[in-house]
């Protein structure tokens, strides 16, 4: 792989191995170099000008943040830099607040994610996912008492000491799989997928299965078409709630499609003179800049 996809790390140091060190973390929370990035009900705070770049605040403003339940989170360190992420959705009006209005607006990351550094888009990713995992996971899911953060924000543990349960940041596992025959794939088109957007074929892991498992019977599911030549190609973490997109190659067997209609609208074989022909006017349109699936595309037409 000659790069990396969009929201994977590039030069973040997680220091997961210092995490547990109180002195550290208490000492990076004081350290005037440390930045801050705040998240409101999922968005993050950009600049207002047309580059809409990502707002870091000054580690000072973690107090005047923080309303004593929002801890925040250690992403990690970039150099020397130690960067920390606090949800602010208690505020109610952020363009209201002394800090927060002055610095820009918040916006949901998928909107410029492609425009993006790629450095900056993994932090404002990382930031979305972990931050995610903690507001649906307040409570223990084993007794249901109320969980507290631990470990740099990695972990919740539960308040009970007869429970005393740890639980770790969730990622749900989706094989995404580029299908090919010849000079032919394979597109499908689901209701949620803005106009004109068609996309290769995905589907979540299920307990108990191989990656190789869930291709084979996704393809299946889907379009009933059955794959072989079963290729990884790369992932991505897509946390836009929570998800790790595992990106595969595989070559069908047979060539009649039967798209599910619980899942899909449409799908249809696409040869690559008609992919390469699109424009921004075409009835066809290919997956957003930012995803894997674009990716798994273009990689494929690139090669021929």
């Amino acid at each position: 792989m000659t790069r990396t996809n969009f929201y994977a790390t590039i030069n973040l140091d997680r220091a997961a191995n210092q995490r547990g060190d109180s002195e550290w973390l208490s000492n990076l929370l004081r350290a005037p170099e440390s930045r801050v990035l705040p998240l409101w009900r999922s968005q993050s705070l950009f600049t207002t000008d047309d580059e809409m770049s990502m707002v870091e605040l000054d580690i000072a403003h973690i107090e005047s943040l923080s309303n004593g339940h929002n801890e925040p989170i250690l992403l990690g360190l970039v150099g020397e830099t130690a960067y920390f992420s606090i949800d602010v959705s208690h505020v109610e009006n952020p363009a209201d607040h002394h800090i927060l209005g002055q610095q820009g607006q918040f916006a949901d990351l998928r909107q410029v994610g492609p425009i993006m550094a790629r450095d900056v888009g993994n932090l404002l990713a990382y930031a979305r996912g972990i931050d995610y995992w903690h507001q649906r996971h307040r409570h223990c899911g084993v007794c249901g008492a109320p969980t507290r953060s631990e470990s740099a924000g990695h972990q919740r543990r539960c308040t009970d000491e007869g429970c005393n349960t740890v639980h770790f940041p969730r990622t749900d596992t989706a094989c995404i799989v580029l299908v090919y025959n010849d000079d032919n794939i394979i597109l499908a088109r689901a209701e949620r997928f803005p106009p004109r957007m068609q996309s290769v074929l995905a589907g979540f892991l299920e307990p108990g299965e191989s990656l190789e498992d869930c291709v084979t019977r996704e393809i299946l599911e889907e379009v009933g078409v059955n794959v072989t030549d079963v290729t990884y190609q790369h992932s991505q973490p897509w946390p836009f709630p929570a998800s790790l997109m595992v990106g595969f190659r595989a070559r069908a067997e047979n060539t009649d499609l039967h798209a599910d209609p619980t899942e899909l609208v449409s799908a249809g074989w696409y040869s690559r003179a008609a992919l390469k022909a699109i424009t921004p006017e075409s009835e066809l349109q290919l997956p957003r800049a930012d995803s894997i699936a674009r990716r798994l595309i273009e990689d494929w037409l690139d090669e021929a």
